[in-house]
């Protein structure tokens, strides 16, 4: 049975990942910072007669995070890997004009990480003929948004590493692609604090994002293979 390793699981589009996977055909190992809700993710996938592992990882910690993936590529052998590790901290930051190197060089981390679970998986699945890389990103990777400064930075970053693997991988067997998400995903965490916390971020919009609708982009992508990203958009 092959397996899909989805980065960064939450209630919200990670779940969404692991089910139309799972649902797919694939045995799903999921991975968070904490484990405080893996048993509730468990039953739900086996609900669904889904296979599935839950393991704690950061990705800020490197070695963590390596040898977990490093454990789970030496057990099933890696065919789809999902990175879409949500925020630790959702305050605003500085705006563009106001940006650090520091501060870029700080967000940043996540590429770094992206970058290196990636150096551990690929040669299996280049070596296997097959696979599949996913990565999630914001929407001010292709739409300037000053006042995310150095998150901004990043989302570009990520962006730009998922399109040239697209474009490396050619030929291969394995893909590449990017799901480019503006707005707040229904069920995840960062709606959901953004929702207990009215007098910080005000009305939520009526208008928000179905974590199984991009999900279900994200696997036609991987199987059809005929383009490198989407864009989910509900921000004008």
């Amino acid at each position: 049975m092959p397996t899909a390793v989805v980065i960064g699981v939450g209630p919200g589009l990670g779940m969404s990942i692991a089910r139309r996977f799972g649902g797919a055909g694939h045995s799903v190992a999921l991975v968070s910072r904490s484990d405080a809700r893996h048993a509730d993710y468990l039953a739900e996938l086996a609900s669904a007669g889904i296979e599935s592992e839950a393991f704690v990882a950061d990705v800020n910690d490197r070695e963590q995070v390596g040898s977990v993936v490093d454990a789970i590529e030496a057990k099933h052998g890696i065919d789809v890997l999902y990175y879409g590790p949500g925020a630790s901290d959702v305050s605003q930051p500085a705006p563009i004009t106001e940006t650090t190197a520091d501060e870029v060089r700080a967000s940043m981390g996540v590429v770094y990480a992206a970058v290196d679970i990636v150096g551990r998986v690929l040669p299996g699945m280049m070596a296997r003929g097959r696979g599949g890389l996913l990565f999630a990103g914001g929407l001010s990777a292709v739409v300037p948004v000053p006042s995310l400064g150095a998150l901004a930075v990043t989302s570009a970053a990520l962006r730009n590493y998922a399109l040239t693997l697209n474009a490396g991988l050619a030929d291969t067997g394995v893909y590449a692609g990017t799901l480019i998400i503006g707005g707040l995903i229904e069920r995840g965490d960062i709606h959901g604090f953004v929702v207990a916390h009215p007098e910080m971020f005000g009305h939520v919009p009526l208008r928000t994002l179905n974590p199984d609708d991009i999900a279900a982009a994200a696997w036609e992508m991987y199987a059809a293979r005929d383009r490198a990203e989407e864009t989910f958009s509900v921000l004008s």
